[in-house]
């Protein structure tokens, strides 16, 4: 999840957020899904190895804005419910998002797919590195089961960056690596690299509000086998509010943030990774798992979020 400035989940409102209270999320799915899929969802990469589609993201935890212990029973309760992929990085509250997730998957490491970024201005043959191993400690792990680079912004040279992590790959400090806001011209780059196709993942934006990468970048990463993780998939503002969002959940009779989560993994290819520190809105995301959209609910969506 990742981001620039403006990185994580958007802010939803408080109001939006009651009127769908965790105990309603199960019931009443309608039939003819759009797309048949495993009754919990995941996403193969390009090794094989299979993550779950609904993850977890960190980029405003460990600041402050709720409790700690909350915030920790909150990615617990995720975890317990499935969405045991956790994404963080170096920049997020200085360090301290990575101390958070470390607390919480302390004792349980083999149950979880954790993954960092660098920030760019570390990408140096010796910087990375030495970005990692920091990483690693204040997670309290001895490895990452994926780590991006945040932005290519500012890194010129994208041979350095895939050279330093196949060597952490090869010490067993990463198990693969990947790359965070890269453009279709940044990916031709990278794979025109040696080794620049080990490339596992790419994090970028998406939600109903936020369509672009459908343009080129989703349809690049298709044919090339490459998966998205989404951050911010519940958009900012008002998009929980969105009257075809609103209506569709109803007939769902779950919540918009869930139909919201559905709608971003629908394709089988994508990760998205919502961030709460609440343990009840974590269970509502949750419930993005067992929803299927039907083509109406596909439909009635394109056209309600038309731009």
């Amino acid at each position: 999840m990742s981001f620039g400035r403006a990185v994580g989940i958007g802010t939803v409102s408080n109001v939006t957020r009651r009127q769908f209270a965790a105990g309603t999320l199960a019931a009443g799915l309608l039939s003819r899904p759009a797309a048949a899929q495993p009754a919990t969802p995941s996403v193969r990469l390009p090794d094989g190895a299979a993550v779950p589609a609904l993850g977890q993201g960190s980029a405003r935890l460990g600041q402050g804005r709720h409790p700690a212990a909350e915030e920790e029973e909150a990615l617990r309760t995720g975890i317990a419910l499935g969405m045991s992929l956790l994404d963080t990085a170096e920049i997020y509250g200085g360090g301290r998002s990575e101390q958070l997730i470390g607390r919480v998957i302390a004792g349980q490491r083999d149950k979880v797919f954790v993954v960092s970024k660098v920030w760019p201005d570390h990408a140096t043959a010796g910087g990375i590195a030495e970005a990692c191993a920091a990483s690693l400690a204040r997670l309290g792990t001895d490895y990452l089961d994926l780590y991006l680079l945040h932005w290519r912004t500012g890194v010129a040279d994208l041979r350095v960056v895939v050279d330093s992590f196949e060597r952490l790959r090869s010490k067993g400090r990463i198990r693969r690596w990947g790359v965070s806001n890269f453009a279709v011209a940044d990916m031709e780059d990278l794979y025109r690299i040696g080794g620049g196709d080990r490339c596992a993942a790419n994090q970028v934006r998406y939600n109903l509000q936020d369509r672009g990468i459908e343009r080129d970048l989703l349809p690049w990463c298709e044919r090339h086998g490459l998966p998205i993780m989404a951050y911010s998939p519940l958009g900012q503002g008002d998009l929980l509010s969105n009257p075809a969002l609103v209506r569709v959940a109803d007939r769902h009779q779950g919540s918009p943030a869930a139909v919201a989560l559905a709608w971003t993994i629908r394709s089988g290819r994508v990760v998205s990774i919502p961030e709460s520190g609440s343990p009840a809105h974590v269970r509502e995301n949750a419930g993005a798992l067992s929803l299927r959209l039907t083509e109406a609910d596909l439909a009635e969506l394109d056209r309600g979020f038309a731009t």
